[in-house]
């Protein structure tokens, strides 16, 4: 099974578009979104082509194929207009022998972990920073932003597939970094 995984999409129909388009391209089987799907934050300028209802339309497409976690910009109103559960706090995902724990990053992150288990991987966006770092007992990774990347990264996400984790440019489907379990 190969996995999509993208973070902060953040309402603009223009990155969205080009998730959504590459989805396709990738040929993967599921679209795992790390949260912050349709409001920017008052922390954050306006992304691109910032349509909350485009953003919408394009993923409700993908329903089937998403699974999601709740970012500290999605709400219940999100939940009433999306046709995809978004409002789940994590998502525990069996890889090999290990377990990832799929979270925004809000409230579990590298400062304050969740229940993770020695070697599990700790998964998750909210710092729009791409990252992957292992850590003593654990593996802590971070797709990037698809939207509005910091600290002069590039609009990312990751695949997963047959055990291996690549960062992508959105921009240009080049795979700039990748972690093998």
């Amino acid at each position: 099974m190969k996995i999509l995984i993208a973070s902060d999409i953040h309402g603009s129909a223009y990155y969205c578009r080009m998730l959504v388009d590459t989805f396709k391209k990738e040929k993967a089987d599921k679209l795992l979104i790390l949260g912050d799907i349709l409001y920017h934050g008052p922390r954050n300028d306006l992304p691109k082509d910032y349509a909350p209802k485009q953003v919408i339309e394009m993923l409700d497409e993908l329903k089937n194929v998403i699974f999601c976690v709740r970012g500290n910009c999605d709400t219940e109103v999100d939940q009433m207009v999306l046709s995809f559960p978004v409002l789940a706090d994590y998502a525990i995902l069996p890889v090999d022998k290990k377990l990832i724990y799929a979270t925004h990053g809000h409230v579990y992150n590298e400062n304050n972990l969740p229940p993770v288990a020695n070697g599990d991987i700790l998964l998750n966006g909210h710092t729009h920073i791409p990252k992957c770092v292992e850590h003593e007992n654990y593996i802590y990774m971070n797709p990037g932003s698809v939207s509005i990347p910091k600290e002069e990264s590039c609009h990312s996400y990751m695949t997963l597939e047959n055990g291996e984790f690549l960062w992508k440019n959105l921009e240009n489907g080049q795979v700039y970094n990748k972690f093998s379990l």
